[in-house]
């Protein structure tokens, strides 16, 4: 049987993947999703970003959109 997108729980497959993962580990992780520039690899950034602002109080919050809107201004 195929694994169709809808049976597949990417969240809960990250999470077994990256369990115990050091600082070091998600960093080298996300630069190579963004050196890559693979496609494939955007759920997986935003599934952390996920946890990020899930964790995030509201002045984390603020910073990191402020962040995200002027580097928008750049692209």
């Amino acid at each position: 049987m195929a694994t169709t997108y809808r049976d597949l729980n990417l969240r809960a497959a990250l999470n077994t993947k990256l369990k115990g993962a050091k600082p070091h580990d998600l960093q080298d992780i996300i630069e190579d999703a963004i050196t890559s520039q693979e496609e494939k690899t955007l759920p997986g950034l935003g599934y952390l970003f996920e946890l990020l602002w899930e964790k995030s109080d509201a002045k984390m919050r603020e910073t990191m959109l402020k962040t995200i809107s002027d580097a928008l201004t750049t692209v």
